[in-house]
């Protein structure tokens, strides 16, 4: 069953390829505009698996580009919809480009559906969509929150884009996934997270300070309401979300969703504070991290993480990866990018 993956040469998009590869039950077609990626990401999913997956550079906002993948793949059965904007500081600064770009790409796949009666939808959503809570853990009950960011607006206004598709159109399904925050990397070190120069995700920001890349980092807020003042977030091993959205097309293919657009949580359910984090890395590699401590930074909230016993009901999805498999990997992918 052939399968649209845009943002397909992203980080959890190629994980996911690289998943859905592995486990032989659909065949992916990858789409990027490599904006804010690299083509080469399709060789090393090929070193990896030994396939060599079809891959269309292009930028989905560009509606007709876009379609004509589905005029020559007429028996594509399901898109997974990675491609987005994601980094909340640039979000803040330049929130017209998200707004733009994460919405039209969305309303382009849901027009690609409609008109190519493509039945089942993989979104990937973000935790971001709770903003900041009374009660944790969240689950998929709690209520959005006001938007603490653009990048977060864009994931609350997409998923009810696609609930209110569902509702006039009763033979598309949609899984949406709200996951919390993805880190490490393939475990043969040989695909991760690629960053710019200057990374916003926390893993990508320790390794390339612990091997030279970047002098220091800085913990954004020590005055947070948390147990050590630094922010807390649930962490989660990409290969561990990869294998949620196949679970999650496989909950769709096999028609055992109650509704037409279902909502799950990916989270390990622990939440670990930044310093925490910082800590686990220095004991698991034996290196030492030069870290500063500094203010705040616009668009983070004080702590998040998952109930995701609704995900490990209905789609059987656990984790099965801990802090030091996500440390360890992270390191082994940064290591290897070195010797590039």
């Amino acid at each position: 069953m052939k399968v649209l993956i845009t943002g397909g040469a992203g980080y959890i998009g190629s994980h996911t390829i690289i998943e859905m590869i592995e486990t032989g039950e659909f065949s992916p077609i990858c789409v990027d505009s490599c904006e804010r990626s690299t083509p080469e990401t399709i060789d090393r999913i090929e070193q990896i698996t030994g396939v060599r997956v079809p891959f269309y550079k292009l930028n989905i906002c560009n509606k007709d580009a876009l379609f004509r993948i589905f005029e020559e793949h007429k028996d594509i059965v399901g898109i997974i919809h990675f491609a987005a904007y994601k980094c909340v500081p640039e979000s803040v600064e330049k929130p017209l480009e998200y707004y733009r770009n994460n919405l039209q790409s969305l309303e382009n796949v849901l027009e690609a559906c409609l008109k190519y009666k493509i039945p089942n939808l993989i979104f990937s959503s973000s935790c971001s969509i709770y903003g900041e809570v009374d009660k944790l853990p969240v689950n998929e009950d709690t209520p959005m929150g006001a938007p603490f960011c653009p990048y977060a607006h864009t994931k609350q206004i997409g998923e009810e884009m696609i609930r209110f598709f569902a509702q006039v159109n009763p033979k598309f399904n949609a899984v949406i996934l709200r996951y919390f925050n993805p880190v490490g990397a393939h475990k043969s070190g040989l695909n991760g997270e690629l960053s710019p120069d200057k990374p916003n995700n926390l893993m990508p920001i320790i390794t390339q300070v612990a091997i030279g890349k970047m002098k220091q980092l800085t913990v954004f807020g020590t005055d947070y309401d948390t147990r050590d003042g630094s922010c807390i977030r649930d962490y989660v091993h990409v290969s561990d979300i990869a294998d949620a959205h196949i679970k999650a097309l496989q909950f769709l293919t096999e028609k055992k969703n109650i509704s037409n657009c279902e909502v799950f949580n990916l989270g390990s359910g622990n939440g670990v504070s930044v310093l925490e984090m910082l800590h686990a890395f220095e004991e698991i590699t034996g290196v030492k991290l030069n870290y500063v401590l500094g203010d705040r930074r616009a668009g983070d909230i004080p702590a998040v993480y998952s109930d995701s016993s609704c995900a490990e009901r209905l789609l059987h999805w656990s984790c099965q990866y801990g802090i030091a498999d996500m440390v360890a990997s992270a390191w082994k992918w940064e290591q290897n990018l070195k010797l590039e």
